[in-house]
């Protein structure tokens, strides 16, 4: 009975209602009308701002990026990778047992996990469950082993510039998840080495070792990393002009969300900065640092951040009897005005350095470029070297009766910094009395024809420091030939000892100990002259979100976390992206 009332007074107020509505006058009746509208369009707003705090944006499979880079990949193989080229592809394709990431640290890639001895000896890694290559064969702990085994060839048929990281090193795997490596002595910078790409022992096993670096399979790999081979398309002369990847399905951390891939290849980087300019590619890290500028006055997106890397003049005493005068090296090195390299090279994109390793530098030591000059006629005239008629520095044998004169080549590959550096470089030592040739080559050719066989004066090149300093492959009298690092050539007993016990110390403090003795006797002989450690500078598109350039010692890590780029996205709940997330 009172429901019923209540509906009866609902109804009547209603009638009400609409007979005051009926008599309102015309323009009452409109602003009614206009209130009432303005009443829902607000309430569907607040309704749509609150539903919108509980949207965000996830990405979504799709969409294509076109990379640009400089150099033709002969090896996209992590056993003997060599080039930029080489590099930035087998990291594409390939996976290891843990990868870095950008905040500098080792997470687990083709491994689960990892257990380390107290001792320091034993490292075990167990492999996540099911794991496959592109062509969907299990990976085993099998495929490690043979990867590892590859990588310090015993008949030294394969040359990997790996080898000396991996020697002394045991192999154990109790079954097809686990494998279990046994030191003989602690090796501080271990855990590096299990970032190495894996290669698949099904597809190598029956490739011979003298044909190892011939194998088709080096140009048409078949990996575990973000992304697999699709298609290899070649220029009129049958060189790689670019490849096709799509994003590997099974890759353990997930599908890649950017389904497309191309990597473009270009000659130098002139020809790279044009394709960027015409839209023909989308991003390219050989960014110089006055394009660098340019773009980001013009709002363009470019990525920056410290490189591990330092760039040198070092010098061939095997090959130019001139260096082996600690006088001609020093002077050299005094001479040079590094800080107008830095401002006029880099336009401030890096700094000046003074030794190996830049971390442990506290002071700065320039100097203008005209007390340098008088500085280094000294310490030349010092050492009987006296100026010829021709204003070139020369020095008398008095027993044979010849004369040496202060002249020399830098060779170095096509790349606009590194020349203007040379440039720099010449000019200085042109003023202090020397014959300087600028030797430039390919960057295609340059590691086979000149960095291998070490035919070179003076080499401007860069050395990567990496993650966990470790200069013993560029400095350790055993690495002196190829494939070994050490491009100086370079031989000290006292260095090697100090080399050889930073590499077992794991207490850090007692390490950067030796580590800084290391680098007081390296600049103290000058077997070269430190320059400069750069930035690196990538310029991405702005039609792809998710790209994190953190921390990297490598060009080839800019790939860091790629499958979590993205061009196509959308609007989900919030409980819908938690479970959406990627688990490591």
């Amino acid at each position: 009975m009172e429901e019923h009332t209540t509906n009866k007074g609902l109804v009547q107020s209603e009638r009400e209602l609409l007979a005051r509505l009926a008599h309102l006058p015309v323009m009452g009746k409109i602003l009614f009308v206009l209130a009432f509208f303005v009443f829902l369009s607000t309430s569907f707003a607040l309704i749509a701002k609150a539903i919108n705090t509980q949207l965000v944006e996830v990405p979504r499979h799709g969409g294509g990026l076109v990379e640009g880079i400089i150099g033709r990949p002969r090896f996209i193989n992590p056993v003997i990778a060599k080039s930029d080229a080489d590099r930035d592809m087998s990291a594409l394709v390939y996976s290891g047992l843990l990868k870095p990431t950008p905040e500098g640290e080792l997470a687990p890639d083709l491994a689960r996990d990892y257990e380390i001895s107290d001792d320091g000896l034993t490292y075990t890694f167990t492999l996540k469950d099911n794991l496959v290559w592109h062509d969907g064969v299990a990976i085993t702990s099998d495929d490690i082993l043979f990867t590892i085994n590859k990588v310090r060839n015993i008949g030294l048929a394969i040359k990997s510039p790996r080898r000396a990281s991996w020697e002394g090193v045991e192999i154990v795997t109790p079954d097809a998840k686990t494998i279990v490596f046994h030191l003989k002595q602690p090796y501080a910078q271990f855990l590096e080495n299990t970032t190495m790409g894996i290669i698949p022992k099904h597809v190598w096993q029956n490739v011979p070792d003298e044909e190892f670096d011939v194998s088709y399979y080096n140009i048409d790999p078949i990996g575990s990393g973000p992304y697999r081979i699709k298609q290899l398309t070649r220029d009129v002369q049958g060189l790689p002009q670019y490849y096709d990847l799509i994003a590997f399905k099974k890759y353990q951390a997930g599908e890649a969300y950017i389904t497309d891939l191309r990597i473009q290849f270009f000659g130098n980087n002139q020809e790279l900065a044009q394709a960027y300019s015409d839209g023909s590619i989308d991003q390219m890290h050989a960014l110089t640092p006055e394009a660098a500028k340019a773009l980001e006055a013009h709002g363009g997106n470019v990525a920056r951040t410290p490189l591990p890397r330092i760039f040198a003049i070092y010098f061939n005493q095997n090959q130019q009897p001139i260096f082996t005068d600690s006088a001609v090296r020093k002077a050299l090195g005094t001479a040079l005005n590094k800080d107008n390299i830095v401002s006029n090279v880099l336009d401030g994109y890096g700094k000046t350095i003074e030794g190996p390793l830049p971390f442990l530098e506290k002071t700065d030591t320039s100097a203008s470029t005209s007390d340098r000059i008088a500085d280094a006629k000294i310490i030349l005239e010092k050492a009987g070297w006296t100026k010829n008629a021709a204003n070139i520095y020369e020095k008398i044998d008095k027993k044979k009766k010849t004369a040496r004169l202060l002249e020399f080549s830098i060779s170095l590959p096509d790349v606009p910094e590194l020349k203007n550096a040379a440039e720099l470089a010449k000019n200085d030592w042109t003023k202090l009395g020397a014959a300087v040739t600028i030797r430039i080559f390919e960057q295609s050719s340059f590691s086979s024809d000149i960095l291998s066989p070490r035919k070179y004066d003076a080499l401007l090149f860069g050395q990567v420091i990496g993650r966990e300093p470790d200069p013993y492959p560029y400095w350790h009298s055993s690495q002196r030939n190829s494939p070994g690092l050490n491009v100086a050539l370079y031989a000290n007993k006292k260095v090697d000892q100090l080399l050889e016990s930073a590499r077992k110390e794991s207490d850090m403090v007692k390490r950067e100990e030796l580590l800084t003795q290391f680098d007081a006797v390296i600049q103290d002989e000058a077997p070269a002259i430190f320059l400069y450690s750069p930035d690196f500078l990538y310029a991405t598109s702005p039609k792809v979100s998710g790209i994190h350039i953190g921390f990297i010692t490598t060009e080839s890590e800019r790939f860091l976390g790629i499958e979590n780029w993205y061009i196509q996205s959308e609007r989900v709940w919030k409980w819908i992206a938690n479970r959406m997330k990627r688990t490591p």
